[in-house]
């Protein structure tokens, strides 16, 4: 057999190992969890309910975000302002006003010391939110570069952040000098949502309409696995607290559990009585709750390892939008298009 044969062979032999692979992931996985944890105990109920409502905004609130103190909050509306909350003593702690009433997402630095918006301008505003006379509220910088609408923005640090758009792209920016770093273009639709690694800014995933959810490493600049399953737009993407999995959520009524390890799908929260799409989900610090909004105006609160339904937290009285579990995990916030957040414990 000549070199040439041989290489080709070589060729056949890897595509079929590719193939054999891709079937694994994909073959049989998605309720892996449900079976392994037959043995487990179920949740038939929880104590969760409302404790604080924070009022204020004038118009449907798409966006929020928690500080890592685990009491501040920002909220974003189409009222045109971002709203800086205590969530703890429901004040108004900043309330800035936007250019754009056409808001559609709010993000916290790490360091609290800023927050930043986006929405239909295309344009990410990044703000100063420390308590300097100087600079209290000042818009710190716009970022230009998209050219679509911003779905979401993600601080790595006071450094950079990350945004995603209708352009079909996620973006790296650097704050100080507000140039392009780095643009991540794989996606066939509308990027809406992304989330960052837990303990590892330099791995990201994001949600598309074009049903797909993607893990990127900003190092590599390159999409590093697709992850296919739903039957429609996926419209939000949360990390799992260990980082090694991420949960996402569907207008097919669905949310779905990933395991980046396998790039595989390991669970499935669905039920027949649950028609309306998924607007928002994150999870509790321990992992086992799954929250999700749906577009039905309530919140499902999901055994992440069972998949079925703990308990239904209604209070809303529209869409719910945007949805964050607090970083000391005590507490959950909710956000709708009835201009309301709601804090829930």
């Amino acid at each position: 057999m000549s070199l040439s044969q041989q290489i080709e062979e070589k060729k056949k032999e890897l595509k079929l190992l590719k193939e054999e692979l891709s079937n694994k992931r994909s073959g049989g996985n998605s309720f892996i969890l449900k079976k392994t944890s037959s043995n487990v105990q179920s949740f038939n109920s929880s104590p969760v309910k409302i404790r604080r409502n924070l009022t204020g905004h004038l118009g449907k609130i798409y966006g929020l975000h928690w500080a890592q103190d685990s009491t501040r909050l920002v909220s974003a509306s189409q009222d045109g302002r971002l709203i800086v909350w205590n969530a703890k003593s429901t004040n108004k702690l900043h309330v800035i006003p936007l250019r754009s009433n056409w808001i559609m997402t709010a993000g916290f630095a790490p360091s609290g010391k800023m927050v930043a918006s986006g929405g239909l301008g295309s344009v990410c505003s990044v703000f100063d939110i420390t308590d300097n006379e100087d600079n209290n509220l000042r818009t710190f910088l716009e970022l230009y570069g998209h050219t679509g609408y911003i779905s979401c923005n993600r601080f790595l640090d006071d450094q950079q952040i990350l945004t995603a758009s209708g352009d079909m792209t996620c973006i790296l920016w650097d704050i100080n000098s507000g140039s392009k770093i780095t643009e991540f273009a794989d996606h066939h639709s509308d990027v809406m949502s992304l989330a960052i690694k837990p303990g590892d800014s330099n791995i990201f995933v994001s949600a598309s309409c074009d049903g797909t959810s993607k893990l990127w490493d900003i190092r590599a600049g390159n999409c590093e696995y697709t992850f296919k399953g739903h039957q429609s737009d996926v419209n939000v993407i949360s990390f799992f607290p260990d980082g090694n999995c991420f949960g996402t959520g569907s207008d097919d009524a669905t949310c779905k559990l990933f395991d980046i390890r396998v790039g595989s799908e390991v669970n499935c929260y669905l039920h027949d009585e649950i028609l309306s799409g998924v607007s928002s989900i994150g999870f509790s610090l321990s992992g086992r709750f799954l929250f999700a909004g749906y577009d039905d105006f309530c919140c499902y609160m999901w055994d992440v390892l069972k998949g079925k339904v703990v308990t239904i937290l209604e209070g809303h009285s529209n869409k719910v939008a945007s949805l964050g579990v607090s970083p000391d995990g005590y507490a959950l916030c909710t956000a709708s298009w009835d201009k309301e957040i709601k804090i829930w414990a």
